[in-house]
């Protein structure tokens, strides 16, 4: 009589990856936990077992993705000498991660729950909370803006950020739709004509 083997072990970080990329790539309401478990090489029951259920694993992966390859973005704008210099680095970056070809286009944040059922309030809510911890790092970017004398004081800072996240989840739904990096850019450059000009340029 065979004996029955030890469970197959997997690596978790690998698992939840592949998890990041299906749902980034249909949607949370469009991927069902066999093609998550399939995607992930192990099997449902192991899926249940360690990421609980399908709702536990996309809040997961989102936050996978958000400490991993989603993370570039908030750094990108934190980087340069100036506060306009640091917006320009996030286009550029945004324009280069959302069309790169080893992942699906686009922002997961954006695109894996765009719109969903009333039962699913909760993961949209969730991903609002993350998407409004990003808009708070572009704040302080621009309120230290304000401070460095780079930006006037009457500087309504919280429409021009609502302004740049606009313009960021429209780059995303074109990197969707096909468009290529160097569209993207331009949308980017126009996007930064509206920057203030510093307090001593104004008559």
């Amino acid at each position: 009589m065979a004996q029955r083997g030890r469970p197959k072990t997997f690596d978790r970080e690998t698992a939840l990856d592949a998890a990041m990329l299906l749902f980034w790539n249909r949607g949370f309401e469009q991927t069902c936990v066999d093609d998550l478990a399939d995607a992930m090489g192990i099997q449902t029951s192991s899926l249940y077992s360690s990421f609980g259920d399908k709702e536990t694993l996309f809040l997961e992966a989102v936050e996978h993705y958000r400490t991993g390859r989603g993370s570039v973005f908030d750094a990108a704008v934190m980087e340069g000498k100036t506060a306009k210099e640091g917006f320009e680095n996030l286009f550029r970056v945004t324009a280069t991660e959302l069309t790169r070809k080893d992942q699906p286009s686009g922002c997961m944040l954006c695109l894996a729950l765009p719109t969903c059922s009333p039962k699913y309030d909760h993961l949209q809510q969730e991903l609002d909370r993350l998407r409004a911890l990003s808009d708070t790092i572009l704040l302080k970017r621009l309120e230290n803006a304000v401070q460095d004398k780079e930006i006037p004081k009457s500087t309504d800072l919280r429409s021009l950020v609502a302004y740049f996240r606009t313009t960021l989840l429209g780059m995303s739904l074109q990197a969707r739709a096909g468009a290529s990096k160097e569209t993207l850019l331009k949308i980017g450059k126009l996007a930064l004509q509206v920057w203030p000009s510093p307090p001593n340029a104004r008559a």
